[in-house]
């Protein structure tokens, strides 16, 4: 069994959702109530399309975990409308595939000042993010503008330069281990005022390692809500505009 659930991962990973259905259907046959299966097959059909299966797994999850935080949040998702090909620019690439690094244009980034694991439990490799500026820092939102985390001041800042000048990036999750999420950035345009310059350096930090008590760890969550209150006053004045 612990086989089978390694190549259901792993079939995830890669894109491969034929092999992932039946990687998963089969773990189902022999443990019918197996959620972490039954989430992973959901979101495999979600990804060929068959919605109406999904949706009836996802509910299957909820009859035996009703606060099941990925099958709340994919459930609301396709009930929104809301499908992995519309939650992405991109055209259906492998994960393995999208995660090439380019020395200088690409880099592997620890989020700081992470969100709750009911908001980040339900991210999966490749999942598309958002940057948004805000005094001086970067917030990486999901695509329902839900806050995930923060980059490191120094690459936030560096970015920051490089983007109010008119220079593109994009963002990926990597990885979610605990409360932990790792993000895959991308240079995919460089102005010329920057073309000998690079956006990552090697010696940017990928995790900023402060000893902060819980207290401390309240404070900087509120500052972050607030800037994300801010942002979110700025963006509605800007539409009525």
């Amino acid at each position: 069994m612990t086989q089978l659930k390694t190549q259901a991962i792993q079939t995830a990973l890669l894109g491969d959702w034929t092999n992932a259905i039946l990687h998963n259907k089969s773990i189902l046959e022999e443990t019918p109530e197996d959620i972490d299966a039954l989430n992973r097959l959901a979101f495999a059909l979600t990804s060929i399309g068959s919605i109406k299966e999904a949706k009836s797994l996802y509910q299957q999850v909820l009859t035996l975990d009703t606060q099941n935080p990925i099958a709340l949040r994919n459930l609301k998702r396709l009930q929104d409308g809301i499908t992995p090909s519309k939650t992405s620019s991109l055209p259906p690439v492998h994960v393995s595939n999208l995660f090439i690094e380019e020395p200088g244009r690409t880099k592997v980034i620890e989020l700081l000042n992470v969100a709750d694991k009911k908001v980040i439990a339900p991210l999966r490799s490749g999942e598309t993010l958002l940057m948004v500026i805000k005094r001086m820092k970067i917030f990486m939102l999901d695509q329902e503008k839900q806050y995930i985390g923060m980059l490191p001041d120094d690459i936030g800042r560096r970015l920051i330069r490089f983007m109010n000048d008119g220079n593109q990036y994009e963002a990926y999750v990597k990885s979610v281990d605990g409360n932990r999420v790792t993000i895959f950035a991308r240079e995919v345009k460089k102005t010329t005022k920057f073309k000998n310059q690079p956006s990552f350096l090697p010696t940017d930090r990928t995790k900023l390692v402060v000893a902060t008590g819980a207290r401390n760890s309240s404070k900087n969550k509120k500052v972050v809500d607030s800037d994300l209150d801010d942002q979110d006053t700025e963006d509605e004045s800007s539409t009525d505009e």
